[in-house]
């Protein structure tokens, strides 16, 4: 039986957390599952950099930056992330879990 998907919103913008919500996406992409991070309202500021974002990127994590957010904060859609809104999240979140971090 396939690996249920983890999907991942990232509530705000302390840095501690987003660590946490990559540590978490990482772990479930080098098992195998599919993983998407949403970064809601002023977690588009910030920055997809450093050793947990590069990891994220080579295992495949998908990245999306809520394009009302980036809109209102000024904030330019982030390296290897696309755009997109909580509608189409949830849309597509099919089986997987959804954690809010």
């Amino acid at each position: 039986m396939p690996m249920r998907g983890l999907t991942i919103i990232v509530a705000g913008d302390d840095p501690a957390r987003f660590d946490a919500a990559l540590t978490l996406a990482n772990a479930q992409a080098a098992l195998g599952g599919r993983v998407r991070l949403y970064l809601h309202d002023r977690a588009v500021t910030l920055a997809l950099a450093g050793p947990l974002a590069e990891a994220a990127r080579e295992l495949g994590v998908q990245v999306i930056a809520c394009q009302t957010a980036l809109d209102t904060h000024g904030a330019a859609l982030p390296p290897g992330a696309e755009g997109g809104g909580m509608i189409g999240l949830l849309a597509d979140l099919g089986e997987d879990r959804l954690v809010t971090i």
